[in-house]
């Protein structure tokens, strides 16, 4: 590792040890970079760490952050160390603005006593709450319908306010449905709890999971089911190194959706499945979720402006194969 540590310019991934973290840090990997993983292990797994050194421990210790930067001599940083579910966040708020939050704010915090200008943030659509319209741009109203969309939207903020105040570089990336697997089979979606459909409908077709609720067949919609924008993982990573080099050579602060820019139902993936898995998913329908707005897609004109990035992977055949193999041969 250590003529690995000489060459490469080293960036500190907070979170790296979970799916898009991973995911992130093999991109990284490829560009040319060191991804050093700073991971507490209570979402992330050990095994997904393959491309750079893990270091177990905690966002708040800024001592540590701190000796990583020297260590290695990071370049710059890349946030994924937020928790995720939705309704978890509703049930249980003050775990949600300590994480996603505070220890968020701790680690930007150690990052600029530390000297590292440039920042790349994991942020979400939640953040734009039930849209007036879609597909949506960046300019959208903001306006969060629960405690995870809010904390997500809060830290934007506050990276905003350290931009203005400090030498110190910040782009937000608001992604839409992540999905899909890794394309070789190295690494995959392993929430524990699995609230995600693509995921789920995998298992659902195993016998690992109990058969799907479709959550309302009575939107307007072509089908009557809601409309998503799934962008793969490969594609939301290569997404992060050219952002992440933007900033590193200088580039100025943003907000960026990252989607495909079209839609599909809830019944269009269940049959996308269907294809993959030889018909397998078993689902019913039930009532809607109270929240749950007809159509997120994203207008990803802007990223597509400013970067040389397009999605390659996002199709969703593409996207339930992967998933498909990596539920099937997973190791952990």
């Amino acid at each position: 590792m250590s003529d690995i540590q000489t060459n490469r310019p080293a960036v500190l991934v907070a979170g790296g040890a979970g799916f898009i973290g991973a995911q992130t840090c093999k991109a990284l990997h490829r560009a040319g970079y060191l991804p050093v993983t700073l991971d507490n292990l209570s979402k992330g797994y050990a095994p997904q760490v393959k491309w750079g050194p893990l270091h177990q421990g905690d966002l708040r210790d800024g001592e540590l952050v701190k000796s990583l930067v020297r260590q290695y001599g990071i370049v710059g940083a890349l946030h994924f160390a937020a928790f995720i579910e939705v309704g978890e966040s509703v049930r249980d708020p003050f775990k949600y603005w300590d994480n996603n939050v505070s220890a968020a704010n701790a680690f930007a915090g150690a990052l600029i006593e530390a000297g590292v200008q440039a920042f790349l943030f994991s942020s979400t659509a939640a953040v734009y709450g039930t849209p007036q319209y879609s597909p949506i741009p960046e300019a959208h109203p903001t306006q969060p319908i629960n405690p995870y969309g809010w904390t997500k939207l809060v830290f934007e903020r506050a990276l905003a306010d350290f931009g203005a105040a400090y030498p110190f570089r910040w782009t937000a990336l608001r992604y839409f449905n992540a999905a899909g697997a890794d394309l070789d089979g190295e690494i995959g979606e392993s929430h524990e709890p699995e609230s995600h459909l693509i995921p789920l409908a995998a298992k659902a077709a195993l016998g690992r999971a109990k058969p799907l609720t479709v959550f309302g067949d009575d939107y307007d919609t072509p089908d009557g089911t809601p409309i998503r924008d799934y962008i793969h993982v490969v594609d939301l990573a290569e997404a992060h190194v050219e952002a992440l080099a933007r900033l590193i050579e200088g580039g100025e602060n943003l907000i960026l959706n990252v989607g495909t820019g079209a839609g599909h139902t809830v019944l269009e993936v269940l049959q996308a499945a269907d294809r993959v898995t030889g018909g397998r998913v078993p689902y019913s329908v039930g009532p809607r979720r109270a929240g749950d707005p007809p159509a997120l897609v994203a207008d990803a004109g802007e990223i597509q402006r400013r970067f040389s990035w397009r999605p390659r992977y996002s199709d969703l055949d593409t996207i339930l194969r992967t998933a498909w193999r990596w539920q099937t041969e997973r190791p952990y």
